[in-house]
Formats: structure tokens, C-alpha cells, sequence
């Protein structure tokens, strides 16, 4: 039996012992585990391999490249700097809201947890973006960086932010209505902002083109000094007066150009809220208005420069003038014949109109427009208004216009129209860009001559120092100017006591640099017993303008020559 079981066994070349096969059967299986394990690892490293790749690269690119389509056109603008380089507009960087719906698991809880921080949001509009499964929607712009941590704070997936680039305004309001504003993509709606897009920024923002290293800035003509002047006084002159509005402008008669125009009320463009109000619109370019005794200026140069008038002409002002159903008397008249220097500074309607007569009906139409009253002003700002005149002049026409009733035009033309008076005959264009006198030369127009011009600074400073306009005095500058006291239409009819106030000035007298006209809408008696007539009003504030800006235009004071009128002959 034992002899047989040993032949039966078989040899061990032909059968492994069991110990050899489960040894085996191990080193194969273990094999099999490492190479999973090798696999599984190389996948993982090749993900974050292609993360890290990913972060890395992202982290390199600029972040307007990097941004989706819709930040990504929310380009640079350049800055807005005054005369002297000071900014007056930049850009700043503010990060926006955004949610990714598709990533959104609970739309009712962020709805509710973003009001928390932003109780404005519309809640039907952004629980609709919320639940719309989109891949990317706007949920609020140009967010603080206190509402960014809050939001932040709350951790909800799906909702993030984007840096953006928003407008900011040092100034705030001070020169509101000449830089005008942006909308939420940081694109001009108004003012120089309009303008400077209207200029080729538009057209680089199309192209990918505006970015903040290749963009210079913007030079303006404005001196942000003069102008915080300027809107500080009308501020004053609002409060003191009681009045609805106010406004001016400094001008440089040689050259054209605004250092300074505001008009109130305005608005703060960093938060411009009421902006578009039906009373915040900048009544020295948008505007136009019966300009009163102003006009006056205009009446008395055209019949010098006609040749049939002289300083020496008299005119009868002793009795009104009836024409059809108006009659035309004089505020505080002198019931005799007036020479021209007396009606100038008497502020005579009678003689105004008797002015005009002279002249002629046709001729006192194309004298108005040589000066360019009638036509719309040509400037960078597109919030420009048309000036009115009637359709057919009649003679009616021409003597209530010689006074200042019956045409409109804005302030800002009434002050270039000034400057034409003042500065030796030419009519320079209106301008916010630097230029200099050469240049506004090139494109003047000579409009009167310059003995004409010589005979109005002599008028102009005579009313200051013996007319109407004493209280824009001012010591060691020699002002010179002309008041405007007009009665508003009401219902169709002028009222009495409603007024429309202004004054125009030049300094310094013997050679004229700046224009400054002020106006006043519906001002109230500063005291009780007192009047609100433009001497008592609109005067003040160019003399308060004056006063404090005259240095830093560099006008030096003199106060040891003789401050009387004096009349340069030319023959």
C-alpha cells in the first residue's frame, strides 16, 4: 500500500508544492496593486499639476484680459486735470457683484442673506437671476469695501466679485456741470466726460485699445481754484438772497478760455443722485434767458460802431415811448436829454431804444448776430442751448431787444460777446482746452473796432465808479461792468416780482484780462426795505469773485495810480 501511494505520488518537477503556487499567486497580485496605485497617483499629480499650471498662469495675466466680455469693456478713461495739472476726474478700482446660478443651491437663502447686506436689491428681479441656472449675471456694481467684506463674510457659493473701474471726482460738485458724468460701464453721458469719448475714446475702447498706461490726460483751461471761488460764492449769494438759482463764469478776454463756470443748484457726480432734475441743468451753456440790462452793452456799442453815434450824441429821454400796445419807461429815469455815457450808466431804456432806432432794424438784427447772441454757442460741452429771437423783427422788437426783452441768449455768450467789447474788437470762440493767444487769434473775428472797444472800456468803468455798478468795486483792480435787472415771464406775462438778475464785468479796466458775469434767478431784498435789483445782488458776487481769485490769476494790484475812467482818443 505504502509502496503504491509512493508510485502513485507524483514527482515534485511535475507538481510545485502549494506553498510555491500561493507565493506566486501574491507577487502577481501585488504587482497588479502597485501599478493601480502608481496609476491612481499620476492622475492625481496630472490634476493638480493642471490647477497649479492653471493658478499660476491666471495669476500672471492682467486682470481686465482675464475678465469676461462684460468687465472687460469697462475700460480706462484718462484723467480729467485742470490748468495746473490737479486732477478733476480719475479712475478708481471697486469690485462689483456677480452670481453663478448654475452654482447656486439654495437661490430663496442667498436672496435673503444678500439683502442683509444690500437692502436695494430688487428682490423679485435678483431672485429670478438667482434661480435662472445661467452661467454669469450682475447682481449689483461699483459695491463699497464695506458691503464687498460683508458679502464676503456671509461665504455663499456661486457668488463672487469683479474689479471694475469707476469714476471718481475729487471735487465733488465743484465743477459738476463742466465734467459732466459716467454711466455704471464707465462711459461719457455728459459734459467733458461726452465730449472726450465723442473725441476717439469710444472708438479705443471698441478696439481694446483704452488702458490706463497709454491714455494721457486730459488738460483742461479750468484753475480748480477759481472754481471752488466761484462756486463758493454763488452758494453764499443763494443762501443770502434767497434765491432758486445762481451762476457765473470767468473768461479770459484774450484768449477764450474758461478758468471757471458753475451754476446751482448741482449735483455730486461721484453720487449723482437727482442729476437730471429738471433744475440742476447748467444754466450758463443749457439756458437761455432775457439777459436785461446787459443787452445794454451790445445797444451802445452797435450805434459807436455804426459812425452815426458818438460819446457826444444826446438822446431825449424825457417822456416814455409808445409803440403799439407797449410803452417803454425808464426804472429810475431822469425825465431829460441824456447823453450816451449817461444813458449807459443811468441804464435808460428810452435811450437804449432811441439807440437802436439809429441803427436801424435790419442793422440791429445783424449786429446781434456778428456778435454771436443769436446763434448756438460752439464749445466742448454738448449741454448747449439755442438762443430765440422773433421770427420777423419789427421796430417793437428792436427797442425792447436794445434793453434787453424780447430775445434770449445763454450767460456764456453774453460774457464772449463781452470780451469782444472789451478786448480791443474780436469775437473769440469759447473754449475748455488750453490754447494760446496766437492760437485763439487765428480763428477770431473782428466785430468792432477798436475805437469802438476803447469807448466801451471807458463806459464800463464808469458805471462801476458813478452807475449802477459800485458794488463790484474792487480795490487796486479797476472793475468795470454793467448790470442786468429782468423781469421774468410768468403765465405770459412779466412779473414784477420776479426777477432774473445779472452782471457783467471785465478787470482790470486799462487792459482788460477776464470777463466775469454772474446771474441770479428770482433773488430776494437781502433785508427787509432793501430791493433785489442786480446793483445789490449779482454785483456783489463778481466783486466777491474778484476779490479772492484775482491773485491767483495774476493780476497784480495797483493801488497808486488813479482809478478814474479815462477815455483814449484814437483819430
Amino acid at each position: 500500500m505504502i509502496k503504491r501511494l509512493l508510485a502513485a505520488k507524483p514527482s515534485s518537477a511535475a507538481v510545485p508544492p502549494s506553498g510555491a503556487i500561493i507565493v506566486d499567486s501574491r507577487r502577481k497580485a501585488g504587482g497588479r496593486t502597485r501599478n493601480r496605485v502608481v496609476m491612481t497617483m499620476a492622475i492625481f499629480f496630472g490634476i493638480y499639476g493642471v490647477i497649479a499650471g492653471r493658478l499660476v498662469y491666471l495669476g500672471l495675466q492682467d486682470p481686465s484680459e482675464a475678465a469676461p466680455t462684460a468687465v472687460r469693456g469697462l475700460a480706462s478713461r484718462p484723467d480729467i486735470v485742470d490748468r495746473n495739472g490737479e486732477v478733476l476726474a480719475t479712475d478708481i478700482k471697486t469690485a462689483s457683484l456677480f452670481a453663478e446660478p448654475k452654482n447656486i443651491i439654495d437661490p430663496d437663502e442667498a436672496l435673503e442673506l444678500l439683502s442683509t447686506v444690500l437692502p436695494d436689491l430688487d428682490p423679485e428681479q435678483t431672485y429670478n437671476k438667482l434661480k435662472s441656472g445661467s452661467g454669469f449675471v450682475w447682481l449689483k456694481r461699483q459695491l463699497s469695501p464695506k458691503q464687498q467684506a460683508d458679502i464676503m463674510a456671509l461665504g455663499l457659493p456661486g457668488i463672487g466679485f469683479r474689479t471694475e473701474t469707476k469714476r471718481f471726482y475729487p471735487g465733488g460738485a465743484t465743477a459738476a456741470h463742466i465734467l459732466g458724468l459716467v454711466n455704471v460701464d464707465n462711459q461719457g453721458i455728459a459734459g467733458l466726460e461726452k465730449y472726450i469719448d465723442n473725441q476717439g475714446l469710444a472708438d479705443l475702447r471698441e478696439l481694446g485699445l483704452a488702458s490706463a498706461g497709454n491714455l494721457a490726460p486730459f488738460r483742461t483751461t479750468l484753475d480748480i481754484r477759481v472754481q471752488h471761488i466761484v462756486h463758493d460764492e454763488l452758494a453764499n449769494a443763494m443762501e443770502r438772497y434767497h434765491a432758486i438759482a445762481a451762476g457765473a463764469v470767468v473768461l479770459n478776454a484774450k484768449t477764450g478760455e474758461i478758468v471757471a463756470m458753475a451754476s446751482l443748484p448741482d449735483f455730486n457726480p461721484n453720487n449723482p443722485v437727482g442729476a437730471h432734475d429738471k433744475d440742476k441743468f447748467n444754466r450758463m451753456t443749457a439756458g437761455t434767458f432775457e439777459m436785461g440790462s446787459t443787452i445794454k452793452s451790445f445797444t451802445t456799442a452797435m450805434a459807436l460802431d455804426s459812425g452815426k453815434v458818438t460819446l457826444e450824441s444826446r438822446f431825449d429821454a424825457t417822456r416814455p415811448i409808445t409803440i403799439g400796445r407797449q410803452t417803454i419807461r425808464d426804472f429810475h429815469g431822469k425825465g431829460r436829454v441824456l447823453t450816451v455815457p449817461e444813458v449807459f450808466i443811468y441804464s435808460s431804456n428810452i435811450g437804449s431804444a432811441r439807440e437802436a432806432d439809429v441803427v436801424g432794424i435790419e442793422g440791429h438784427r445783424e449786429f446781434l448776430h456778428r456778435m454771436g447772441l443769436l446763434d448756438r454757442v460752439k464749445i466742448e460741452l454738448p449741454e448747449v442751448a439755442t438762443p430765440s429771437e422773433p421770427k420777423v423783427w419789427k421796430k417793437v422788437h428792436s427797442i425792447t431787444i436794445a434793453f434787453g426783452h424780447g430775445m434770449t441768449t445763454t450767460p456764456l455768450q453774453t460774457a464772449v460777446g463781452a470780451a469782444a467789447l472789451m478786448n480791443g474788437g474780436k469775437l473769440l470762440v469759447p473754449t475748455l482746452v488750453p490754447r494760446t493767444e496766437e492760437e485763439a487769434l487765428a480763428s477770431a473775428k473782428q466785430v468792432v473796432s477798436e475805437k469802438t472797444s476803447a469807448e466801451m472800456r471807458y463806459l464800463y468803468r464808469l458805471n462801476a465808479e458813478k452807475g449802477s455798478g459800485k458794488r463790484a468795486e474792487v480795490p487796486g483792480y479797476r472793475v468795470g461792468g454793467k448790470t442786468g435787472t429782468a423781469e421774468k415771464v410768468v403765465n405770459g406775462r412779466y412779473s414784477s416780482d420776479k426777477r432774473f438778475n445779472a452782471f457783467l464785468a471785465s478787470f482790470p479796466m486799462d487792459d482788460p484780462q477776464y470777463i466775469v458775469l454772474s446771474i441770479i434767478d428770482e433773488p430776494k431784498p437781502e433785508k427787509p426795505g432793501m430791493g433785489a435789483t442786480s446793483g445789490l445782488n449779482a454785483a456783489p458776487i463778481v466783486a466777491n469773485i474778484i476779490r479772492r481769485s484775482a491773485s491767483l490769476l495774476g493780476v497784480k494790484p495797483e493801488f497808486g495810480q488813479t482809478n478814474e475812467a479815462l477815455l483814449v482818443s484814437y483819430q
